[in-house]
């Protein structure tokens, strides 16, 4: 393992941010690295991902903490959802924070974290200063839309995706095993 851990951050509106992040984590586990991947908004429910990651054994870990995505209908979210979903991203968030201080892991994996950062969920400063403290050796995945400038300038590698043409645009549905 290299000395000193890398940040990548995988943003934009296209397809794969989560995906690209998981081919890391299936490297990782290859090269015999521990991971932890933690879900910012996802709530556990309904992800191939998740049955596949089983599959793995002990050498990854996941948490889905989050509410499930609300944002698609923003103007239909009422208050009191808001509340439900804030309070899930900072229990999410002072989980992560354990887990980055408590050196178990060799990458870590914040599953949508760009988007609950966006969504004022958790703070974008509180956000850079685990950055910038987190263990020297320690790798991070960020993954999720809207990647502020903040993080993007911590990063050592930014992918940003891109739609080109996605199978919804033509009223095809999302697919079991593809799209989730």
């Amino acid at each position: 393992m290299s000395e000193r851990g890398l940040i990548l951050v995988n943003t934009g509106n296209g397809k794969g941010k989560t995906t690209a992040a998981l081919g890391v984590v299936l490297r990782a586990v290859g090269q015999g690295l521990k991971v932890l991947i933690l879900q910012f908004i996802k709530s556990g429910n309904g992800y191939g991902e998740l049955e596949g990651l089983k599959r793995l054994g002990d050498a990854v870990t996941i948490k889905s903490m989050g509410k499930g995505f609300i944002y698609y209908k923003r103007d239909e979210v009422s208050p009191e959802e808001l509340k439900k979903h804030k309070t899930a991203a900072q229990e999410a968030w002072q989980t992560l924070v354990d887990e980055v201080n408590s050196d178990k892991w060799d990458l870590i994996v914040m599953d949508e974290i760009n988007n609950a950062i966006n969504y004022n969920l958790i703070s974008v400063d509180e956000v850079v200063h685990m950055l910038r403290n987190k263990p020297k050796r320690l790798h991070l995945i960020l993954t999720g839309r809207y990647a502020k400038p903040e993080i993007i300038d911590l990063a050592d590698t930014v992918t940003e995706m891109n739609v080109v043409k996605h199978a919804y645009q033509n009223g095809i549905k999302a697919a079991k095993g593809i799209e989730f």
